[in-house]
């Protein structure tokens, strides 16, 4: 039998970064430090295009030319909004940039590129703040409650903790671990595990959490970000998982959402296969 541990599919680690890049110069270091192979770059040609993306992708960065104007203020004043989604501003750091720099580093901004210094150090400066990446740290390690233990279901855990709260199918998972998509569902909920449809909604809805906690998003915007049908669709997964509404993400913290779940996952629902859905709980 194929080995299950095999690693996931590289395109689960490719980054979504959005970058508003007016000058030749700043375009360069974006490229260089952020080949095709290493993250997909949307070069955005106005602030509201940014902030368009924002709402309607995931983005894992923002990055922003000092160079850019009246658009690099505008950008900047929204940092603050999108607290999980960190703001870099590339800059010459000439007398000039100063006051832009300095209302960055008031506005949220989570750091500051300067050419011809950082160039070298860029793409790890924005690739370690990124939210992909730190999603995938703060959960690399699945929580205990989950009873994920056998290789499988930790190769399985790894690869879509790495997509930060993006849909993923089933067969997708299989290809990726080089197994069959009935072994894997199979031999994924063993022992006192929950199934893999509930752990990938819960991976989801924890990222969901997370956006919520931003003033920028708002449910509708969340459940767009994350490939949710609709903002209702985040609601009955949410009601589903963790008896809670939606709307109530914004207040829970992820070790909330964890002890939720361990009440609530033991309930069998339609999608899991086995058995009828049983009523919730009143939710918060």
């Amino acid at each position: 039998m194929p080995s299950a541990t095999k690693s996931a599919d590289s395109s689960a680690n490719t980054l979504y970064l959005v970058a508003l890049c007016k000058r030749d110069r700043a375009r360069q270091l974006v490229r260089s430090a952020f080949p095709r192979r290493r993250a997909h770059v949307l070069h955005a040609k106005s602030a509201a295009e940014v902030e368009a993306q924002l709402v309607k992708e995931l983005v894992d960065a923002v990055i922003i030319d000092a160079g850019a104007g009246d658009d690099a203020q505008r950008l900047i004043s929204r940092a603050d909004e999108f607290q999980s989604v960190p703001f870099v501003l590339i800059t010459t750091l000439l007398p000039a940039d100063a006051p832009l720099v300095a209302r960055a580093a008031e506005a949220g901004v989570c750091d500051v590129l300067i050419e011809g210094v950082d160039d070298a150090a860029a793409r790890e400066l924005v690739s370690r703040r990124a939210f992909s990446a730190r999603f995938e740290r703060a959960l690399m390690v699945p929580p205990p409650a989950l009873h994920l233990e056998t290789p499988l279901q930790l190769a399985v855990w790894q690869s879509v903790v790495k997509r930060a709260g993006r849909p993923v199918r089933t067969d997708q998972l299989a290809k990726e671990l080089s197994v069959s998509r009935e072994h894997l569902s199979r031999s994924f909920a063993v022992g006192q595990a929950p199934t893999l449809k509930k752990v990938i909604d819960l991976v989801r809805v924890l990222a969901a959490a997370e956006l919520s906690k931003n003033a920028g998003y708002d449910v509708r915007d969340v459940a767009e970000v994350l490939g949710f049908a609709s903002s209702s669709h985040l609601s009955s997964t949410t009601q589903r998982l963790v008896g809670a509404k939606a709307s109530s993400l914004s207040r829970l913290r992820a070790m909330d959402l964890l002890e939720r779940f361990q009440r609530y996952a033991t309930v069998p629902d339609s999608d899991d296969g086995v058995g009828e859905a049983v009523a919730l709980p009143t939710p918060l």
